[in-house]
């Protein structure tokens, strides 16, 4: 049986770590018109969410283009959760911006009211994060805090560390995304998860072990406790992704 989340975050009625994990599909394109008509084809999958990785937009550092470009993404798939990622080159993303122009951004586009949720690395720092938290409460913006490692798996207690300092930091939700060498990795990040859900953990939990070794975590991470898989719309965000039809599929199946 699914353990879902002892404190569950409602985005636009839609429940995270409730009984059912749910499917988030990434927006990736570069262009503000490749980024919209992909958003206008993805929605009609109907997945659970949606994140506009940010920092895969050729104008990510003029705010203003952002900003515009984050209206008509919200008309666009209208009703559906929308999380907003300017992921830094340091955990695997594009963004290089300095910690005062990523603040700047990240603030607006809270602000805005466009976006549901943002994601954010603990490795920006206690300062940065509690800057992110004061307009999080202003806005009512949900917050995730992610650790991303594409090399290796940490050990267990380093993964549940990570998840139980995330909810310490004031995430609304907690993200690990590790890449395993073995079928042992894999094993460590999903019971990781399970010891999370089960020893203090209350929020909702991302976690997923990344490449081919770890694609069965995109499926049935949510048995340990994952309460949002990322599957692969038009393109992939990260590396084990699987198209949608298959991971609704299998939740569908499992759930």
């Amino acid at each position: 049986m699914r353990q879902c989340s002892g404190e569950q975050v409602v985005i636009r009625g839609v429940v995270i770590g409730g009984e059912k994990p749910l499917i988030c599909l990434p927006l990736l394109a570069g262009k503000k018109v490749d980024l919209i008509q992909q958003a206008d084809e993805i929605k009609t999958l109907q997945p659970d969410l949606l994140e506009w990785r940010a920092d895969c937009f050729e104008q990510a550092e003029d705010q203003e283009a952002c900003l515009d470009c984050l209206r008509d993404m919200r008309k666009k798939v209208g009703q559906i959760p929308l999380i907003f990622t300017l992921r830094s080159h340091l955990e695997g993303g594009q963004s290089t911006m300095s910690l005062k122009d990523k603040l700047a951004l990240l603030s607006e586009v809270m602000v805005s009211g466009d976006v549901d949720i943002i994601d954010v690395e603990m490795c920006n720092g206690t300062d940065f994060i509690e800057s992110i938290n004061r307009i999080k409460e202003q806005t009512q913006t949900g917050l995730i805090l992610s650790y991303h490692n594409f090399e290796w798996t940490p050990s267990e207690e380093f993964i549940l560390d990570k998840l139980v300092q995330a909810q310490e930091m004031g995430a609304d939700i907690a993200k690990v995304a590790v890449m395993p060498k073995n079928n042992a990795d894999v094993l460590s990040l999903l019971s990781a998860t399970d010891r999370a859900r089960t020893s203090g953990v209350k929020i909702p939990i991302v976690t997923m072990s990344m490449g081919a070794a770890g694609a069965i975590t995109r499926l049935a991470g949510g048995m340990f406790g994952s309460d949002i898989t990322f599957a692969m719309g038009e393109a992939s965000s990260a590396p084990g992704q699987l198209p949608f039809a298959d991971v609704k599929r299998v939740v569908d199946i499992l759930y």
